[in-house]
């Protein structure tokens, strides 16, 4: 290689233990990245295997990228000719024909037959954030063309998800038109009970065999769907719904609302709903996030300044800044003040909702708090090495079982279920992880008679279990999911990108680096190794966190920020390590704080060298 020590990309049979006199990487030859087979945190270090290190250099000398970005790309399967599209996807190359999707021409003529005869339209909408995105996309879009809707949304605890029959009938004596959005691919009860009114579903969610008897029913995850875009969230196919309508009344001589200012819902959902981040998804997050970053959507702005965001919007931010505010009244009870929030024109109404989600975003966290320490205990004592990790409890809150759930899924690299319990039933959240689809396990577990009710898709479900059937449930939902691999006696991964040194972390790479995004799921952020670094100081930060600057001898120092690191074996091992070496790895970025731009590592894992 003819990169030197500012950046090593090598295969996993060929990790490098540092570099000789004329700068060329020394091979180990031990099949984990750098040696690191176990690291602080117990996961096996794992790089670019040699095929990918070739088509990074290769795509390096053709396109001049920063070989670190060239890494990046590869992983993602970017060819050095599809480079220059990649690095700036646009919407009208990537956007699918809306009319692809069945019953999409039928449901987006009907919503402008009910706007030209002033009929009354109703939004029965999910409770997260994809459902009040979806809710306040149609919100807004019919109010540019002077109509009102009617918004409901259900209380997670008193009715739970999706369409239930008496909101739906009552909704149906007073409206003509009824727009599920997030929810009711499943809902054939519901939607049979709405007598008089048209029903329409705009959802993403995994259909069974049989439809419910809506007007339209659009899904890309329908059975008889080709699954092509089986990616996109609810608020993604509304989108394209309303691209179709836009489509539609164009033909017919009339104007239409500007649907790229709406990018920035679309975008909050697509993260927030952990969207793959691949094909149509990633303009429609890169838009958005410009879109967003004029801050005119009066509800995001002042959400935006209640979270002390004063940065330009990331992807981060959307998933882990701004969604769980908006999540916030759904988990507690409000359950429209998201939806509402994300459609109000009023610069008053968004300060109050603002300030509301804030308060119920604080509160949030205490309940999730309190709900983890006991689901986590009792996950370790039931046992964390089969298939599936699960915990059910009296009284746990229902809105924040499916964060708990992630971070069980989290600490034992498995998928997980948490069950609030309450009488008879239980109400269950699932999260999966990469290459487990739980949304299907689930679905068979409700055929077969052991759930009451059950959906999803590949990496989060829902549940309801009565008390009795609980543990023959859980037994054989991890039966279902060992059959597809989970909990296979693999160590968790973490996936390294390459080997940088301090001096090779400028401006310019991770401005190369934001390029090749947005990230999320399916398309995870960079991260790389910094391998036989020197701690050169590390200091406490509140109970949790610690900040430590590191140098490599050569190239410069680096400053680095570990969240959390002192609630697992990283924050004590690197205050031992002070003033001895070390292998880092974790994520670059610029850290804007005090109106100043720093560049920084994000750490997340730490290694001790092999001897």
């Amino acid at each position: 290689m003819a990169w030197g020590c500012g950046f090593w990309e090598l295969g996993q049979q060929d990790e490098s233990q540092g570099c000789d006199e004329q700068g060329t990487p020394v091979m180990s030859g031990d099949p984990a990245f750098l040696g690191v087979s176990s690291s602080v945190l117990g996961q096996v270090w794992k790089g670019p295997d040699a095929a990918q290190t070739r088509l990074a250099e290769a795509m390096a000398q053709t396109t001049r990228l920063p070989p670190a970005v060239c890494s990046v790309l590869t992983r993602a399967g970017v060819t050095p000719d599809q480079t220059e599209r990649y690095l700036a996807p646009s919407l009208r190359d990537l956007l699918p024909d809306p009319r692809s999707l069945r019953d999409m021409e039928r449901a987006a003529a009907r919503v402008l037959h009910a706007i030209e005869t002033r009929e009354k339209i109703a939004i029965f909408a999910d409770y997260d954030v994809d459902g009040g995105a979806s809710a306040a996309l149609l919100i807004v879009w019919l109010r540019e063309l002077g109509v009102q809707a009617t918004l409901y949304i259900p209380d997670r605890i008193t009715e739970g998800y999706g369409p239930n029959t008496p909101a739906m009938a009552a909704l149906a004596r007073d409206h003509g038109l009824i727009i599920c959005v997030d929810c009711g691919t499943l809902s054939h009860d519901p939607i049979a009970a709405a007598q008089g009114a048209d029903v329409i579903v705009l959802d993403h969610h995994l259909g069974a065999e049989t439809l419910p008897p809506a007007y339209a029913l659009v899904n890309p995850n329908r059975q008889d769907e080709s699954g092509d875009l089986g990616h996109l969230c609810a608020a993604g196919v509304v989108f394209l719904m309303l691209v179709e309508a836009n489509r539609q009344k164009r033909l017919a001589g009339g104007q239409t609302p500007d649907l790229m200012a709406m990018l920035d819902l679309v975008a909050l959902a697509t993260v927030a709903d952990v969207a793959p981040l691949i094909g149509v998804n990633r303009a429609f997050v890169r838009q958005g996030l410009r879109v967003m970053a004029r801050r005119e959507r009066l509800g995001l702005r002042a959400l935006s300044d209640s979270a002390r965001l004063d940065t330009a919007p990331t992807a981060y931010h959307l998933g882990f800044v701004l969604g769980p505010r908006v999540n916030a009244g759904g988990r507690l009870g409000a359950a429209d003040l998201g939806a509402r929030l994300l459609a109000t024109s009023e610069q008053a109404e968004a300060d109050a909702l603002a300030e509301r989600l804030e308060v119920l975003n604080t509160e949030r966290r205490e309940v999730e708090a309190q709900v983890r320490a006991a689901a986590l205990a009792q996950a370790e004592e039931r046992g964390t090495d089969g298939p599936l990790v699960w915990a059910a409890g009296e009284g746990w809150h229902p809105g924040v079982i499916g964060i708990v759930a992630a971070r069980l899924k989290e600490a034992a690299n498995r998928p997980a279920i948490v069950i609030a319990l309450d009488g008879a039933e239980g109400k269950g959240s699932g999260r999966s992880v990469a290459g487990v689809d739980l949304g299907a396990a689930v679905h068979r577990l409700e055929r077969e008679g052991l759930l009451l009710r059950g959906g999803g898709h590949r990496m989060a479900a829902g549940l309801t279990v009565a008390r009795p059937a609980l543990e023959a449930a859980m037994a054989r939902l991890g039966e279902l999911l060992a059959q597809q691999g989970s909990g296979a006696g693999q160590a968790a991964h973490l996936r390294l990108d390459g080997v940088l040194m301090p001096g090779a972390v400028t401006p310019e790479l991770i401005e190369h680096l934001e390029a090749a995004g947005p990230y999320g799921s399916a398309n995870p952020a960079p991260r790389f190794a910094f391998p036989d670094m020197r701690i050169r100081s590390v200091r406490r930060m509140g109970d949790t966190h610690l900040r430590l600057r590191f140098d490599d001898g050569q190239s410069g120092t680096l400053d680095a920020v570990a969240f959390r690191a002192f609630e697992s074996a990283l924050g004590p091992m690197l205050v031992a390590t002070e003033g001895r070496r070390c292998h880092l790895a974790g994520r670059i970025e610029m850290n804007h704080w005090g109106g100043r731009q720093t560049l920084q590592m994000r750490l997340e894992d730490a290694a001790i060298p092999k001897a």
